[in-house]
């Protein structure tokens, strides 16, 4: 699929001009007008949209803001407090919850294209490191394979960045599970815009064109009340799901907790043994009858989660988004939460990474590393602050952590700072440094000296045999380099994004420049590396 122009336009301060997905001065919108555009011979344009209402809600944003603008107050978002250095004396376990979910960075990307402030609530650091695919080797064996990387810290040169990877088994088409699929679909009035319900309708119907014979599909749509609109239909049947989905309207209230407890009665009713069994919610979160409140959701989805149903929530719109009440559905129902602001975010999350998205490999996957304080003075988990878990839940086979799906990978980055960095104290000169542990160099493993620098340990439930895997290894500075990979640099240019966007007290000496530099050396490799180029400079622009 081409490129959306439209997202990719430059955002010009002095002039009225917005680039987003859906709407931009006098510019066209990626929504279908109506439901008769679907043409079942598959000649279908999924950008050959221009709705009605789109150049009217134009007009009226352009109306003489100065940017940036703030965004919507309506807009609601969790508070995590960021966490700091650790002494691995005293705390020498990092433990926590994989985490593949992607919305905050595309969320904060409709923000900065629409011009407006970015909420520093709303920057989640591990979902910009992980919106990224640093293609890590595939494992020989077993779910996973493991990556590690140490190089120099590109915002505090007196620290290592440290780098962690797991890459999830990536499955043939052939060896694709069916699918139990139901699509609950929110129709209530604040999905009336351009920018939600014919998004949804689209990109589920990109997700349909996928399907087989062997797959399951149901629609359930919520308002005031829930709607059955196909009940496990064929998959093959893709003129009757297409026109189920097109003959959605929006208008009423949101009773999300009835539409949550419909959907999965039928996929309870319709459960495939050894498939994928998956409730899909899309909606902008603005739920106002019944359970509505990010604890009151969690509550509820936490009771079906041991269905053996995944949950997938997919965000759409602006100006009432409800974030944090989607991210807790998504991280208690076992499932993952991805923000869709354009027609290329659909494709990429429901197409080219469909298999991953659907086809959960492992269960409960949780991280944890142990650093040698003799070796290691202070570390510092970038972002997971939601994720994080007591050193003691790791072997606690009942405590729920974060999903992964074929061909996923999960990414986490440490800054570290090495006793051997030379009588300094978080880049501070003691006067009795040279007083301290000697430098890695001239170490030995004289009077039982441990030189490991940490030991990476990774456990999870294996979905095809219910059985907990646990695995670690050592490793030590023989991971580092001064001269860094690709992985690496992505890796870290999206940290730095994300820390000057939330103006974390540890971005040390980043810049906006450091990432455009950065991600446009990668953009021959990675378009999306090109995007965060572009993003950065538009950042720098609105925010400097």
């Amino acid at each position: 699929m081409k490129k959306n122009t439209i997202r990719s336009a430059a955002l010009t301060i002095s002039l009225c001009v917005l680039s987003s997905a859906f709407v931009s001065c006098g510019a066209a919108s990626d929504a279908p007008t109506d439901n008769g555009n679907y043409a079942p011979d598959n000649s279908y344009d999924y950008e050959d949209y221009a709705p009605a209402e789109a150049p009217a809600a134009a007009e009226e944003y352009c109306g003489g803001y100065e940017y940036p603008v703030q965004p919507s107050p309506a807009e609601e978002y969790s508070s995590p407090v960021e966490g700091g250095f650790k002494d691995p004396k005293a705390e020498p376990l990092s433990t926590f919850s994989a985490d593949v979910d992607t919305a905050s960075y595309s969320n904060v990307r409709r923000l900065i294209e629409d011009g407006s402030f970015v909420p520093e609530d709303a920057v989640r650091a591990e979902e910009f490191i992980n919106y990224f695919d640093y293609d890590y080797p595939d494992p020989d064996e077993g779910k996973f394979s493991q990556y590690i990387e140490i190089g120099d810290c590109p915002w505090n040169a007196s620290h290592k960045l440290m780098m962690v990877g797991l890459q999830g088994k990536r499955l043939e088409n052939k060896e694709t599970p069916p699918s139990n699929l139901v699509f609950l679909i929110d129709s209530s009035g604040s999905m009336g815009s351009y920018d939600k319900l014919p998004l949804v309708q689209t990109a589920f119907s990109m997700l349909a064109e996928n399907l087989t014979e062997n797959d399951r599909i149901s629609i359930v749509t919520y308002a005031g009340s829930s709607s059955t609109l196909i009940e496990g239909a064929d998959g093959s049947k893709k003129d009757d799901i297409l026109e189920a989905l097109y003959s959605i309207t929006a208008s009423g209230r949101t009773n999300g907790e009835g539409g949550i407890n419909a959907a999965y009665e039928l996929a309870e009713e319709y459960f495939i043994e050894g498939g994928n069994n998956r409730v899909i919610l899309a909606t902008d979160g603005d739920l106002n009858v019944g359970a509505s409140s990010a604890e009151e959701l969690t509550e509820l989805i936490e009771e079906k989660r041991d269905s053996g149903i995944y949950l997938s929530v997919l965000g759409f719109g602006t100006g009432n988004y409800k974030d944090d009440r989607m991210e807790a559905l998504a991280d208690n129902g076992n499932g993952n939460y991805s923000y869709i602001d354009s027609v290329d975010e659909a494709h990429r999350v429901l197409v080219e990474e469909m298999s991953g998205t659907l086809c959960t490999i492992a269960k409960d996957v949780k991280i944890q590393v142990e650093f040698n304080p003799s070796q290691v003075a202070s570390y510092r988990l970038v972002g997971y602050d939601n994720r994080l878990m007591a050193a003691e839940d790791f072997y606690d086979e009942t405590k729920d952590a974060g999903e992964v799906g074929a061909g996923h990978n999960v990414t986490a980055l440490y800054e570290v700072e090495l006793v051997s960095d030379g009588g300094t104290y978080h880049g501070i000169e003691l006067e009795f440094g040279d007083q301290h542990v000697q430098p890695l160099e001239n170490k030995t493993d004289t009077e039982n000296e441990r030189t490991e620098l940490c030991k990476l340990s990774l456990t999870y439930k294996d979905t095809d045999t219910d059985e907990d895997i646990y695995t670690s290894q050592l490793f030590g500075m023989e991971k580092y380099s001064n001269a860094p990979s690709d992985r690496l640099k992505l890796a870290g240019a999206a940290a730095e994004f994300a820390m000057l966007l939330k103006d974390s007290e540890y971005k040390g000496s980043s810049d906006y420049s450091y990432v455009t530099k950065t991600a446009n050396s990668l953009a021959g490799s990675s378009e999306k590396a090109a995007e965060l180029a572009e993003l950065s400079k538009t950042a720098s622009s609105l925010f400097s």
